[in-house]
């Protein structure tokens, strides 16, 4: 039974954003006001696309523009996560590395139709996947340099390429960002029900039916965040992703 669109709702929901920005700011944890405005922009960005949606399903050309629209934001959101300086834009790599192989592959064979209803759920849980992998890995790899900015140095004063020293140290930190992917999908079904399945139940679809979907989302995550972590992590040790601080790589 799908949930009711109805007051008994909306008031449900306020509470449950209420109650999240009052704990964060009795624990002191920082993020009060952004949980706040986060709540409000996911439900203005949640009501304009569930209108648009219905409305670009049956054009390509429209269809095809609200997928780069979606990708346009997850690149600027990565981006401006990792890092503030003209760099960010980088974060377009990482991400496209590992949703358009998956998409792709998945309109080859068939299994992804190419009608706006399945495209553009599966494409937007893959770029969420891959823009969560960007951030985290990037983010972990940059702060891992700045902390241990004098043991780049040790392994450059040893002979290494910038490119190698850095990435010595950057690696283990960068991979980090696989771990809550994995986590999830070592747990799916005992501790976790992810949305995909219980969405497809809620749908009527049969438990082994949403079972499939939900292990091809999984599986395919974890595939485009593998690729993202690895594009991001090259792209820092490189040093076309860095901030104020971070010498450029040689050559550049």
């Amino acid at each position: 039974m799908l949930l009711p669109v109805n007051a008994t709702l909306a008031v449900v929901l306020a509470v449950l954003l209420v109650a999240a920005v009052a704990l964060a700011a009795l624990a002191h944890l920082g993020h009060a006001r952004a949980i706040a405005v986060a709540g409000l922009r996911a439900a203005a960005q949640l009501a304009a696309v569930s209108y648009l949606i219905g409305w670009v399903v049956g054009a390509l050309p429209w269809l095809l523009c609200f997928l780069a629209l979606m990708y346009a934001v997850a690149v600027r959101t990565a981006g401006r996560r990792i890092t503030r300086n003209h760099t960010w834009w980088w974060a377009a790599l990482p991400i496209a590395a590992g949703v358009v192989p998956v998409v792709g592959l998945l309109l080859l064979t068939g299994l992804l139709p190419p009608r706006g209803l399945t495209l553009i759920p599966v494409a937007g849980i893959l770029i969420g996947g891959a823009l969560t992998a960007t951030v985290l890995g990037g983010r972990r790899a940059l702060d891992e340099l700045a902390i241990r900015r004098g043991e780049v140095e040790a392994g450059l004063a040893l002979g290494l390429p910038d490119r190698d020293a850095r990435m010595e140290i950057a690696r283990p930190a960068a991979s980090d960002a696989l771990l809550p992917g994995l986590d999830q999908t070592r747990t799916v079904g005992l501790v976790t029900l992810p949305g995909a399945f219980v969405g497809m139940l809620l749908g009527g679809a049969s438990p082994v039916q949403a079972g499939a979907v939900q292990l091809f989302v999984l599986i395919a995550l974890l595939a485009v965040q593998a690729a993202a972590c690895a594009v991001v992590l090259e792209l820092v040790a490189r040093g076309r992703i860095h901030r104020v601080g971070l010498p450029p790589a040689e050559g550049e």
